[in-house]
């Protein structure tokens, strides 16, 4: 058996018919289904046993970061033994390529990479193609270009004991694959020569390889962790391959051809612009394109690389980009599962990413900014995404129009929690004195030590609250889409331990999230029908108390609109179908209880910084105390700050 579901649970409720009847469906070769499950029915949990039954690899597709970070570190429990992996955008910072042709304004792409994530996504990648009991939470990004799997395991370094290769050669080979060398301070995607030994710094970021030759014949591989919190002896292996540092590579013998296709379109659209009398943008085309031919010619790779990536995977033009499907279709064919996390919000997001993006780009190569083959890195169309997924298990508890007609009679309800927890109580009051009337209900949670939820309109208008709440005494904070990816399960993770007692968000704190200690959740100008205050909006809101045996909403409007009438119709069924299961099973509500661990992007950040720091503890508190010294000379006082911690975190182990 691959895939073994470790818990201490047992499916309980309705989640066994749940479980049942959605692996049927699987097995009996369903295109659609649906998981319909109210928050916190265990609905993680139903998926997981589904994949145990199956024994299939599987890819989860959430609609943010912050819920598949989550959806990550649950699976990674249940799957222990497994490789479960973390797949989302890697940039904290994206503004776009964009030209507006109406202020004659050009935009150049600015992007931060977080390096952290980028190691996960290789992570993610490598596994596909090595291993058959993968799981990969990833974000809707998963949809975009990201090179070809066929030319990323192709150009792949096999390396064997005994196999005849010289430390020059793995030099340049490695240097082919864009990993650079650093002998002062290697990371991921780096590596150093030491005499008869080469270190490989994986892209994972997890590990280092190192191989050792005698002559020109490879005598030894060691695998040892990047982290020097891991003290495990090194592992040794007869076999290994060493993939690209970067997705975006074309092996060398191809490269040649793949600059002769982008010279020729080149000419082609050069031609086109001329005709058209464009003179400023043939001159502005042919400028950048001959400088990152250039930069391809002398290292096999440019800063928007993926705009060229259908001459460099040489594909048709208007053909759908590899993306991390593409991956795992060509290392399992079909045979895989894929789960669509809170489909109402993810299915719209996979709807909408192609058309706003082409739109931009056909502006770019009208204006002589990028050759016509830029269009091709793109995302899929939904209609490509449909095309390359065999089955699509849709899971939400408020499934809209599209994935109930799709799945038919496929549909498999939990509305029972196994802790015997009733939906929360909905309560309507008045806007005036509103703010006011929040901060009484939150002192009145404090002082029970639980936590609470406020839910506005705007940025800046959950900002201002959560400032006028610090004002009056209360640990509160915000949480919208400007808040840093890596920051965002920190802030969750404060609340949750006491630290923040109360959380202003928007729309981020609505799906998903597990926050068994949040028992209040006021909704403001809950009567301002739209997007963020409809029906299905507001049962995701109401289901994030639903966790705690004292769940309590307060919807804030003058009127009761169709969507909060709604939203209370289908809140007091549940709540009867639940009464009257507890009633019959003699079920205690039980309060959930759920141990607060450190996040893995806590411990990728501690890692990180330690990773170039060897010998023992001793000694890597010397070297810190000299880095926080060197900080605090040069006037660095929050790195120095930093360090200290470092250093104190250290003392007490």
């Amino acid at each position: 058996m691959l895939f073994r579901l470790k818990s201490q649970y047992v499916p309980t409720g309705d989640q066994p018919t749940a479980i049942k009847k959605l692996a049927e469906s699987l097995r009996a070769g369903a295109r659609h289904q649906t998981l319909l499950g109210v928050t916190g029915s265990g609905k993680t949990f139903t998926m997981a046993n589904v994949i145990e039954q199956l024994q299939k690899p599987t890819l989860i597709i959430s609609h943010n970061k912050t819920l598949a970070a989550q959806l990550y570190e649950e699976f990674k429990e249940f799957f222990p033994d497994n490789a479960v992996h973390y797949f989302v955008s890697y940039y904290d910072y994206y503004q776009p390529e964009a030209y507006i042709p109406q202020s004659d304004t050009y935009i150049e792409k600015d992007a931060k990479i977080n390096e952290v994530i980028d190691a996960l996504r290789h992570a993610a990648t490598a596994s596909v193609l090595t291993r058959a009991d993968t799981i990969i939470v990833a974000s809707v990004s998963c949809i975009y270009g990201v090179g070809s799997p066929e030319e990323y395991e192709e150009v792949a370094i096999t390396l064997h004991t005994g196999n005849v290769l010289s430390p020059k050669e793995l030099l340049h080979r490695l240097v082919l694959l864009q990993y650079a060398r650093n002998p002062i301070d290697p990371k991921q995607g780096h590596f150093r020569a030491r005499e008869n030994m080469v270190e490989i710094f994986l892209p994972n970021g997890d590990e280092i390889v190192s191989v050792a030759f005698e002559k020109s014949v490879i005598s030894e591989i060691t695998i040892r962790s990047a982290s020097v919190r891991d003290q495990k002896s090194p592992r040794h292996v007869r076999d290994l391959k060493v993939f690209p540092a970067k997705h975006f590579v074309t092996p060398q013998d191809k490269l040649s051809l793949a600059i002769t296709n982008i010279k020729q379109e080149l000419a082609e659209q050069l031609a086109v612009l001329k005709k058209q009398d464009n003179v400023l943008e043939a001159a502005r085309l042919k400028q950048r394109t001959e400088y990152d031919m250039e930069m391809l010619r002398a290292t096999g790779y440019v800063n928007g690389i993926e705009n060229y990536s259908r001459h460099m995977e040489f594909r048709n033009p208007g053909s759908a980009p590899h993306t991390l499907i593409d991956y795992f279709r060509h290392a399992y064919n079909e045979d895989f599962l894929v789960f669509i996390d809170e489909s109402h919000a993810t299915i719209p997001q996979l709807r909408g990413m192609y058309a706003g993006d082409r739109s931009r780009k056909n502006t770019l190569v009208n204006y002589g900014f990028r050759l016509p083959s830029a269009i091709d890195n793109r995302p899929l169309t939904f209609e490509e995404f449909n095309k390359k997924v065999k089955q699509l298990t849709y899971v939400s508890a408020t499934p809209s129009a599209y994935e109930l007609e799709k799945s038919g009679t496929r549909i498999a309800e939990q509305v029972i929690r196994p802790t015997g927890i009733l939906d929360p109580e909905v309560e309507v009051r008045p806007t005036a004195s509103q703010i006011k009337d929040v901060i009484t209900e939150v002192k009145a949670r404090i002082a029970r030590n639980e936590r609470s939820l406020v839910l506005a309109l705007t940025k800046r208008l959950a900002e201002d609250i959560a400032d006028y709440l610090v004002e009056a005494g209360i640990k509160a904070e915000y949480l919208h889409a400007d808040v840093k990816t890596l920051d965002r399960p920190d802030i969750l993770k404060k609340l949750r331990t006491g630290e923040h007692d109360v959380i202003v968000g928007i729309n981020l704190l609505r799906e998903g999230l597990d926050l068994p200690e949040v028992s209040f959740i006021a909704v403001l100008d809950a009567d301002k029908e739209g997007f963020l205050r409809n029906a299905t909006t507001l049962l995701q809101i109401i289901g994030r108390a639903a966790r705690h045996i004292d769940g309590k909403i307060l919807l804030y409007g003058d009127t009761i609109t169709g969507s909060m009438q709604a939203a209370m119709r289908e809140t007091d069924r549940r709540r009867a179908i639940q009464k009257k299961y507890n009633e019959e099973h003699c079920v205690r509500p039980e309060q959930i209880k759920k141990e607060i661990r450190a996040s893995m992007f806590d411990r990728k950040k501690q890692d990180k910084d330690l990773t170039a720091m060897s010998g023992t503890t001793a000694e890597i508190i010397k070297e810190l105390a000299r880095e926080m010294k060197k900080a605090s000379r040069a006037m660095d006082f929050e790195r120095a700050a930093s360090i200290r911690d470092k250093i104190k975190s250290l003392t007490k182990k």
